[in-house]
């Protein structure tokens, strides 16, 4: 999304650096390590603006994970871009503002999809009285790019910008519908599937069968999987060609909602949903 480019040459610092390693040869042996340093941050940096065109949010351990750097450099990054308008900080998350944007160029697809869906999700919280996602598969992992919070005393840990694993997660067996067996076994071998709660299914045939129902019948649903005390449910949203592009999940506290109240009255407010946010995924590409 991002391109760079640099076409200042420093050559009055350039020269001056060599009239001064002329004068005190020690000099030399340290310019490496100065050019070196120097290039390190930068390429953090970048990697930080870069991986806002993913990630619509990102919070200092996101950045920290996206660029390779520390958490207190990643940290250090963040905040100096908030201080020169790129970024704004909200909580501990942090969103692009429009400068950083024009410094892109364009909204990346995943960002316009998520504006799409905001208000839509924002209905459907409002029908259920339960928070509302939006998903993508993204580096073999369930990415939320958009979400409607409801307002309960037990949260469900879900925020924009977070990953949850595809072989335990209702939003992970619905984008893999549509995946060959081959494939999906490849992508969920990537990452450890450990048992998050009681019932957290960590067996590949078991997993496999789950998927295939979850695509037959046109959505998954979570009980205590993924953690205890937590259910969900996920619908997909297909994009021109059929493809699925992105899942709509509800998440709720077991001990506040029942599996048969996830399927007969969330189910159609989510499938009513999916259907709206792809109304206008053919403008979108």
């Amino acid at each position: 999304m991002f391109e760079y480019r640099t076409n200042t040459l420093f050559s009055n610092t350039l020269s001056r650096s060599k009239s001064a390693v002329k004068a005190n040869p020690a000099m030399a042996t340290a310019e490496p390590k100065e050019k070196r340093e120097g290039m390190a941050g930068l390429a953090k940096g970048l990697a930080i603006i870069e991986a806002f065109s993913v990630h619509p949010v990102m919070s200092v351990a996101d950045a920290a994970r996206a660029s390779g750097a520390t958490r207190a450099a990643a940290r250090r990054c963040l905040l100096t871009l908030v201080e020169l308008n790129y970024l704004e900080l909200s909580g501990r998350d942090f969103r692009p503002l429009p400068r950083l944007r024009r410094l892109g160029g364009v909204i990346s697809e995943r960002e316009r999809l998520a504006q799409v869906a905001q208000p839509l999700l924002e209905r459907a919280r409002d029908e259920v009285s339960e928070s509302v996602s939006l998903a993508v598969l993204d580096n073999d992992q369930s990415l939320f790019i958009a979400r409607a919070e409801a307002q309960h005393y037990v949260q469900t840990g879900v925020r924009v910008g977070a990953y949850l694993p595809l072989y335990c997660s209702a939003t992970g067996r619905i984008l893999l519908g549509r995946h060959t067996d081959d494939d999906i076994a490849r992508r969920l071998s990537r990452y450890p599937m450990i048992a998050r709660a009681p019932r957290t299914l960590t067996k590949m045939p078991d997993i496999l069968s789950a998927i295939k129902t979850a695509a037959k019948n046109g959505y998954a649903v979570i009980d205590e999987e993924l953690a205890p005390g937590i259910r969900a449910m996920a619908v997909p949203v297909f994009g021109p060609n059929g493809d699925i592009v992105a899942a709509v999940s509800v998440s709720a506290a077991s001990a506040r909602v029942k599996v048969s109240d996830l399927r007969k009255r969330m189910l159609p407010v989510l499938l009513d949903c999916a259907n709206r946010i792809a109304q206008p995924l053919k403008e979108l590409r």
